[in-house]
């Protein structure tokens, strides 16, 4: 069963292949739409093996001895980590669905996701000339517009990489046309 996207608005950040530049731009990104107002929570698909857990470290030990969850939290923060690995979803990769699940969408005014380009969510195509990579956009009808230093061959909107604040407005114009909120 798949969750209702339509609680949070979800916008993805998609590229050909990565090095492109998609974290570049995003914390460029986040702060500029953080000043318009939005609170932004972001989901990032990793092609690799990733810990953000150290050796030593209480949480690591436990999660070492077996746990198929460790929660760790403080005042500053708490951080839930699973291990696939043990549970019925050992060997696959998890899904957009089952991420966004994990989310407090509350908490948030829009969704960035980074990565998970074969998604049907509303995306933003990264692409710099100089990586030499297929355009998506014109294959992909869930992109909205393309990120590019440079002018490339579609009917997508061409945002210039470069300029963070037109990446923001574009945003922000989505967002009022398509999911009414309010900013603090």
């Amino acid at each position: 069963m798949a969750i209702d996207k339509s609680r949070c608005p979800l916008l993805g950040f998609c590229a050909y292949g990565s090095g492109i530049g998609k974290t570049t731009l995003l914390t460029s990104l986040i702060p500029e739409l953080i000043k318009l107002g939005l609170r932004i929570s972001v989901i990032k698909h990793a092609h690799h093996k990733f810990d953000i857990d150290h050796p030593g470290k209480d949480s690591y030990r436990l999660r070492e001895a077996g746990a198929v969850q460790m929660m760790v939290g403080s005042r500053q923060r708490w951080a839930l980590m699973t291990e696939l690995s043990r549970t019925p979803h050992a060997n696959e990769e998890p899904n957009l669905d089952l991420l966004l699940a994990q989310m407090d969408m509350s908490l948030v005014d829009l969704i960035v996701v980074e990565g998970f380009r074969n998604e049907a969510i509303t995306k933003i195509e990264v692409h710099r000339a100089e990586m030499n990579t297929p355009l998506l956009a014109n294959e992909d009808p869930s992109i909205i517009a393309v990120a590019t230093d440079s002018p490339v061959a579609t009917k997508q909107p061409q945002i210039d990489l470069n300029n963070i604040p037109a990446i923001a407005e574009f945003i922000m114009h989505w967002l009022k046309a398509r999911h009414p909120i309010t900013t603090q």
